[in-house]
């Protein structure tokens, strides 16, 4: 029985991880699952949110928004819209973001379409800042 799966997780733009973990939980779109050493293989849909992966007793943390995940006994590869790690966000960012994303929510005037953007981007926001406290 393997005691580790490979977790690679790619963006448009780079690799972000790539290393043997013990755990995966990721944000599926119908709610989180988690994956351990030989799960069964499984296509899922990921929604905006935190991606943890546990590496002994050490939990790291990424906030994804969006993507897709594919999960073999051996590996899990997660190719995800946009993703960043914890450390690499940028706190006080995040927070103007989620402000402004607020204040455009209380625009009555809105269509449909603008708040759909601006609750993802809300949602972006609160993700990156939960994944770096």
């Amino acid at each position: 029985m393997a005691s580790t799966i490979r977790l690679e997780l790619v963006t448009p733009e780079r690799l972000l991880v790539s290393e043997e973990v013990d755990e995966v939980v990721a944000p599926g779109f119908e709610g989180e699952f988690g994956v351990l050493p030989e799960h069964t293989y499984y296509l899922a849909i990921l929604s905006i949110g935190i991606l943890r992966y546990r590496k002994g007793s050490d939990v790291r943390k990424v906030a994804v928004g969006g993507g897709f995940a594919e999960v073999t006994p051996e590996r899990v590869v997660v190719m995800a819209d946009v993703a960043e790690k914890a450390e690499e966000i940028d706190l006080e960012r995040a927070r103007r973001a989620q402000a402004r994303a607020e204040e455009t929510l209380k625009d009555a005037s809105l269509d449909d379409d603008a708040v759909a953007t601006a609750a993802s981007a809300l949602q972006r926001s609160m993700a990156r800042m939960a994944a770096a406290e």
